[in-house]
């Protein structure tokens, strides 16, 4: 069985409420953006792979933090 050779993702995950700026090497380089207004904040960044995301995706549920939506960006540009 062949698998397709997989290129990094970028990807967009809101979660409800603040983190700070300084978490971002926590969360493996992702970008840290609150939006005050919307009591949200976005972590943006590239993923290399399902693992990675799902690797983020439990730092946000062992931070008891809220997740609102996760969405690959490269799969809306095209």
């Amino acid at each position: 069985m062949s698998f397709p050779e997989l290129s990094p993702q970028t990807y967009e995950i809101t979660i409800k409420g603040h983190l700070p700026q300084d978490w971002e090497d926590w969360f493996d380089g992702m970008k840290i953006q609150t939006h005050p207004q919307r009591n949200e904040t976005i972590l943006k960044g590239s993923v290399v792979d399902q693992a990675e995301l799902f690797g983020l995706l439990i730092k946000i549920r062992d931070l008891g933090l809220i997740l609102i939506e996760v969405r690959n960006l490269n799969k809306i540009s095209k």
